[in-house]
C-alpha cells in the first residue's frame, strides 16, 4: 500500500511539473503584425473619443499596399458626420516635403542646380534686411534645408493672411522684413519663409506657377487625386473642418477662415491631402512606381544636411533619424490652425504610416505614436 502511495505521489508531481512547465513555455503571445496594428488601432480610437473634438485619420502602408487604414471620430461638428480614411486634411509643412522633392526634380531636368543661389532667379532676395553680406550667397540647399540663416516668420504684419492668389505678392512684400539670425551654411534654422521663398525662386526659374508645378511634377504623376493647394467642388464634400480649442473654447472660425486667406504660406504649408495620397508620396522617396527620382537624388533628399549631428538632423525637406538598429527613419510634422499631420517612413523596408487629425492639440502625440507603432513593426519585418 505504502508503494503504491508513493507511486501515486510521484505521478502528481510529476503531473504538476509538466502542466506548470506547458504554462510557463505558453507565456504571453507574441505580438504579430495584425496585433500591434489592433493595439495602435484601438489606442488612437480611445484618444479620439477622449478629445471629444474632430477626428484622426490613419493609414499604415507597405511595398504601394494597404496594411490597415481608417478614421475615428466626427470630420464636422456641427454635422457629426463620421471621418472617413479618404477625408481630406490640411498637411501644414509637409508642404515642405513636396516643395523640397520639387526642386530635386526640376535639377533632375537640368532646369536648376540645387547650389543655385536664389538670387538668379529671385534678384529680390538682396533685400533682406540687414543682410547685404549674405542675401546673394543663399543657395536653394540651404532654404530646403533650412540652413540658410533666416529667421522663422517674417516681421511683416500680415504676411499669413490675405488671398492665396497673391501669395507671391506676400512673399517678396515678407522679404524686407526678414533678417538673418545666423550665417548661411552655419547652423540649422527653421524657417517658413524660407520655404516661401524657395517656391517663388522656383517658380521663377520655369516660368510656371508653383501650384501648377507642383500638380503636373508629382501630384499627376502619383496619382495622388486629393491632394490640392485650393479645394474645389469636386473635393470640397470630403474636406475636413478644423477645430482650435482656445480658453476653454472649440472654435472653427480661424481655420474655416484660413482655407482661402493664409498669405504666404503656400510652399511651406498649403497643402491639403488624404493618408492615402501621402502614402503615394513617401513611395516615390523609397523607390516605388512610378520612379520619378533616380535611387542617388533620393539617397542625396533623405541625407543630412544640417550641420549638427551626423545620425539625426534635417535633409532636403524632410527630418531624418535612426531607431535603434540604425535603420533610417525619415518624416516630417505639420501643424497650421486647426489640423495637424504626420508622416513617417522607413525607405528600406518602404514601410509608412500617415496620421491625419483636423484639430489642433489632443491627446494623441502623432509623431510620437507613429514611430512606436512603426518601431514594432519593423522588429517583426525585419
Amino acid at each position: 500500500m505504502k508503494n503504491n502511495n508513493s507511486i501515486l505521489k510521484t505521478f502528481f508531481v510529476l503531473a504538476t511539473l509538466n502542466s506548470l512547465a506547458f504554462l510557463f513555455s505558453c507565456g504571453p503571445s507574441s505580438p504579430t503584425i495584425d496585433s500591434i496594428i489592433e493595439d495602435f488601432s484601438n489606442q488612437i480610437e480611445q484618444d479620439v473619443q477622449e478629445d471629444d473634438v474632430g477626428s484622426i485619420s490613419i493609414g499604415i502602408f507597405r511595398n504601394g499596399e494597404t496594411l490597415y487604414s481608417s478614421a475615428f471620430g466626427i470630420m464636422d461638428r456641427d454635422t457629426s458626420k463620421p471621418a472617413e480614411p479618404n477625408h481630406i486634411y490640411r498637411t501644414g509643412s509637409i508642404s515642405k516635403s513636396i516643395t523640397a522633392v520639387l526642386m530635386v526634380l526640376l535639377a533632375q531636368d537640368g532646369l536648376v542646380s540645387i547650389e543655385d543661389p536664389v538670387s538668379k532667379f529671385l534678384p529680390e532676395i538682396e533685400n533682406l534686411r540687414g543682410g547685404e553680406e549674405h542675401s546673394s550667397t543663399i543657395t536653394l540647399k540651404q532654404l530646403a534645408s533650412h540652413t540658410s540663416g533666416l529667421i522663422r516668420e517674417p516681421d511683416l504684419e500680415g504676411a499669413a493672411s490675405g488671398p492665396i492668389a497673391y501669395w507671391e505678392d506676400k512673399v517678396l512684400a515678407s522679404i524686407k522684413d526678414t533678417y538673418f539670425q545666423a550665417d548661411p551654411g552655419e547652423e540649422y534654422s527653421y524657417s517658413n519663409i524660407g520655404y516661401g521663398i524657395l517656391g517663388l525662386a522656383l517658380s521663377r526659374a520655369v516660368d510656371t506657377s508653383f501650384m501648377q508645378l507642383v500638380e503636373e511634377r508629382i501630384f499627376q504623376p502619383l496619382n495622388m487625386t486629393s491632394s490640392t493647394f485650393v479645394v474645389g467642388d469636386e473635393l470640397e464634400p470630403l474636406l475636413t473642418s478644423g477645430y482650435v480649442y482656445r480658453e476653454g473654447v472649440i472654435n472653427g472660425d480661424t481655420p474655416l477662415h484660413e482655407h482661402s486667406g493664409r498669405g504666404y504660406k503656400v510652399p511651406n504649408g498649403g497643402v491639403y491631402s488624404t493618408v492615402a495620397d501621402l502614402a503615394k508620396f513617401s513611395g516615390l522617396m523609397s523607390g516605388e512606381e512610378p520612379q520619378l527620382l533616380s535611387q542617388t537624388l533620393r539617397a542625396d533628399i533623405m541625407s543630412i544636411a544640417t550641420p549638427e549631428s551626423d545620425t539625426e538632423g534635417y535633409g532636403l525637406g524632410f527630418s531624418i533619424s535612426q531607431n535603434e538598429n540604425g535603420l533610417k527613419w525619415v518624416s516630417h510634422g505639420g501643424s497650421v490652425a486647426g489640423y495637424n499631420a504626420y508622416l513617417l517612413f522607413q525607405p528600406d523596408s518602404q514601410l509608412s504610416i500617415v496620421m491625419l487629425r483636423n484639430y489642433s492639440g489632443g491627446v494623441t502625440n502623432l509623431g510620437g505614436a507613429a514611430r512606436e507603432v512603426g518601431d514594432k513593426l519593423l522588429r517583426l519585418m525585419q
